[in-house]
């Protein structure tokens, strides 16, 4: 008997998960190439919805791309990092050096070093929930366990201190921090974030903070680097292009350490070491770096009234205060909304069957709310890059079936054929 022909995937992936580019986003894709016009909501991706990158970055690219032909420090050019260090001590981080400073091949990549950098077999990390579900994926890719940390939905999103000391053991290595916060928008309070601090500090945790948002904040909202009150552990801010400087596909990140330097100065050095085995993260774009932290800082223009995403975001909340089904919690930073379903009048509602239902009938793909590693069933993610039209139009279609399901009654909440569909997903 000839051996079974199939090639078997790592078992190391076995529970690792990225649904934002799921099966989900696969059908999106199926249903395109058959001609249908979808409006993709699931990622923030500000080049998909026409945002530019700032045309001085674009310029620092073309004129240094002669520098850009050979390797690089593995840490990333000096440029580059010595930008971060100024960024940080303007912030009140004066501790920092480039030599504390590693670029990368955007924050996604970064997360996977600086995991895979501390962890042992079986360690824990603590991750919010919901998180970005690339910290749950990396943690487990690299040997650990991800534990999960609740910020719920009637405190605001917000984690509470007390809750997250009583998930310690002696096997917990870090803690994690989003903020602005993806998926929910949580802009979290400086006391917030020293409870948290204090947490790791007692504890002896390394700290992670990923600050990609930092700049993208409504209505007065604050934003508190966490770096600057981490003084007794070791602390990685991590940030980059993508987001608020509208470059996504540049792929340039960047994680700056502070606090315990000297007791950390082992871990920097297993860092080091990842970062050489990959050589050097691409060169090009890091000379974007120091423009546009130097530089005039657009995205304020977007996120203060008038602006791009101000306006689309105001959108967002009056469709939702409109909604006979919905609710939000109104998000005070990042590109986002965490939109929750009314259980009252949906007594049945399933976030990943809503998500289905809604791209198959109404071409609309969204995240649902569980691909972000929370316990419930109620809630899904949209960006608010989308011009305000085009979310007025989004809102209008899920009215149109979450009214369905209503009339539908519990039990048979799949109006039309989305039964037959679902069965492509088996």
């Amino acid at each position: 008997m000839s051996a079974d022909p199939s090639v078997r995937p790592s078992a190391g992936l076995r529970d690792v998960k990225y649904e934002i580019r799921g099966r989900l986003a696969r059908r999106a894709h199926e249903l395109e190439r058959l001609g249908y016009e979808i409006i993709s909501l699931n990622i923030g991706n500000p080049g998909a919805f026409g945002f530019r990158t700032p045309e001085a970055m674009r310029l620092a690219i073309i004129e240094n791309l002669a520098e850009g032909e050979g390797y690089c420090h593995q840490k990333g050019i000096f440029p580059a990092r010595e930008a971060v260090v100024m960024q940080q001590q303007a912030r009140g981080v004066t501790q920092v050096t480039a030599e504390e400073v590693f670029i990368g091949n955007g924050v996604s990549e970064l997360i996977d070093l600086v995991l895979r950098a501390l962890l042992n077999p079986g360690d824990e990390v603590l991750i919010p929930s919901p998180d970005y579900p690339l910290w749950t994926a990396a943690v487990t890719l690299n040997g650990g366990r991800a534990v999960h940390y609740p910020c719920r939905p009637r405190n605001g999103f917000l984690p509470d201190a007390e809750e997250v000391a009583r998930l310690v053991t002696p096997r917990t290595r870090a803690l994690v921090v989003i903020n602005p916060n993806n998926p929910t928008g949580a802009v979290y309070p400086q006391s917030v974030l020293e409870d948290l601090v204090r947490v790791a500090e007692r504890a002896g945790l390394v700290l992670y903070s990923d600050e990609i948002y930092d700049q993208m904040l409504y209505d007065g909202a604050q934003f508190v680097p966490l770096a600057t009150l981490a003084h007794d552990t070791l602390c990685g801010t991590l940030s980059g292009l993508s987001k608020v400087y509208r470059a996504c596909g540049y792929r340039v990140g960047w994680a700056s350490f502070s606090g315990r330097l000297r007791q950390g100065a082992d871990y920097l050095a297993a860092l080091e070491l990842l970062s050489s085995l990959r050589l050097c993260s691409a060169v090009p774009a890091q000379w974007a770096v120091q423009t546009a932290l130097g530089g005039h800082q657009s995205i304020r223009e977007l996120v203060t009234p008038g602006g791009r995403l101000y306006e689309s975001r105001a959108a967002i909340l009056a469709a939702t205060r409109a909604s006979r089904f919905l609710h939000l919690e109104p998000p005070a930073g990042a590109m986002y909304a965490f939109v929750a379903a009314d259980t009252q009048d949906l007594a049945d509602f399933d976030d990943q069957r809503f998500a289905l239902d809604l791209l198959e009938q109404k071409h609309v793909l969204i995240a649902p709310g569980v691909s972000f590693n929370v316990p419930y069933r109620t809630h899904f993610r949209i960006t608010n890059l989308p011009q305000p039209a085009v979310l007025h139009d989004v809102f209008a279609r899920m009215e149109e079936l979450l009214a369905a399901y209503a009339a539908a009654g519990p039990g048979d909440a799949h109006p039309g054929n989305v039964v037959a569909a679902q069965s492509r997903f088996k």
